[in-house]
């Protein structure tokens, strides 16, 4: 099958700038493309995955990807989608993130033998002068045109900074770029980056009548329109000491029934008949399927060790069978011990504030050791422990273990 048409039957296409070229394009050539990931933190995160899975699908049908880091565009930072400007990093801070991404990209594409390409467009945004820039490609760019970019709308009302403004610009500049280095031919990114991708398409077609082409995939979003892949404490990242294994895990354990076919189909490579059989269970039944995601999706961020400890914490706090070793464990010290529990857990972490904690307690939403609190005041003693450890349990699905030795 045509990778373009895989792509499609997946769900990965948003939008495309020429559908039947692109088609014959991918069946005939075998093309360089590229994302661009700005390194805007230390970790690559859940919405980064799926551009990986991508990359991976275009990869496995010979195509070659260049993922480009922005060591040049991450000084200015991406509009798009914001309220509000992007916070300014440190060329320091930049460098450091643009060599977490690229260790954490080796898991999911092949760099061996120049099947893909790592690219930071620092190398030739930081060297530009900005007379030259402005007469190489500022004839091609009509301001009322940018001005209606979606990327540019939510940044009107409170002010959208020169800064930022030359961002499109950059991004645009980037696709000629590698044009001309490896002759990239297509540009692909998450469905908020469909005006800056037209930019960079278009600017090649009018500048070097060069055969250019863009491609969004959808975002990563539930049945209700929300951004999938947050959480309590922010974004789901890769990076697991920002994100356990185990909470990974949960996360898609945990998901919506509506939700369990886009989720196989976007970020596992489950054969899409197997997608719909999973995703049709009904009941009870489709937590099977959930629980294929979830270790499927953990298998390939953090590796089959991982992805089984994970599993094995689950089945023991849900079923009663298996080890509990791998659950999230919390380390009680004598200090602690016979202080009040609520306490105990706003410190660590285990709720955001003590206002949460009393909020959930009137709600019946706080557990030690399968009891539900009704006393904030409560304290956590030696009794509590049973072969030197009790558990905690959040809501419906969020369990800690509590060690003291």
């Amino acid at each position: 099958m045509n990778v373009y048409d895989t792509l499609k039957e997946r769900g990965y296409i948003a939008q495309v700038t020429h559908e039947e070229e692109i088609r014959n394009l991918l069946e005939k050539e075998k093309i360089t493309f590229y994302i661009g990931f700005d390194p805007t933190a230390d970790s690559l995160h859940v919405g980064h995955f799926l551009g990986m899975m991508v990359m991976a699908h275009m990869q496995r049908a010979g195509h070659r990807p260049i993922c480009l880091v922005g060591g040049g565009t991450g000084t200015v930072g991406d509009p798009s989608g914001r309220t509000d400007m992007r916070k300014m990093l440190t060329d320091e801070i930049i460098e450091h993130n643009c060599n977490r991404f690229k260790d954490q990209m080796r898991h999911f594409i092949d760099f061996t033998d120049g099947k893909a390409l790592f690219v930071n467009n620092g190398e030739w945004l930081r060297k530009l002068n900005y007379i030259d820039l402005l007469r190489d490609v500022g004839p091609h760019f009509t301001v009322n045109r940018m001005l209606t970019a979606e990327c540019y709308k939510q940044r009107m009302e409170k002010g959208l900074t020169f800064l930022e403004f030359n961002y499109m610009i950059m991004q645009a500049y980037d696709f000629m770029e590698l044009n001309r280095r490896y002759n990239c031919k297509m540009e692909m990114g998450g469905d908020d980056q469909w005006s800056n991708i037209i930019a960079g398409v278009e600017l090649l077609r009018r500048k070097y009548e060069a055969p250019a082409y863009g491609l969004t995939f959808t975002l990563l979003t539930t049945s209700e329109g929300k951004k999938m892949g947050k959480t309590a404490k922010g974004a789901l990242w890769l990076d697991p000491k920002k994100t356990s294994p185990y909470e990974f895990y949960q996360y898609w354990r945990s998901i919506n029934d509506s939700d369990v076919k886009k989720c196989l189909s976007l970020l596992t490579f489950i054969p899409m008949d197997e997608v719909n059989r999973l995703s049709s269970l009904k009941d009870e039944k489709i937590n099977e399927a959930k629980k294929i995601l979830a270790y499927e999706v953990t298998k390939m961020v953090h590796g089959k060790q991982e992805a089984e400890k994970a599993k094995e914490a689950a089945e023991a706090l849900f079923t009663g069978q298996g080890t509990l070793e791998n659950a999230p464990t919390i380390k009680i010290s004598t200090e602690q011990l016979n202080g009040k529990l609520l306490n105990i857990l706003v410190t660590n972490n285990i709720l955001a504030s003590k206002g949460e904690g009393k909020r959930l307690i009137q709600q019946g939403g706080i557990s030690l050791n399968d009891k539900k609190l009704n006393d904030v005041e409560q304290l956590l003693t030696a009794a509590d422990f049973n072969d030197g450890f009790c558990m905690v349990r959040k809501g419906k699905k969020k369990h800690y273990r509590l060690i003291f030795k």
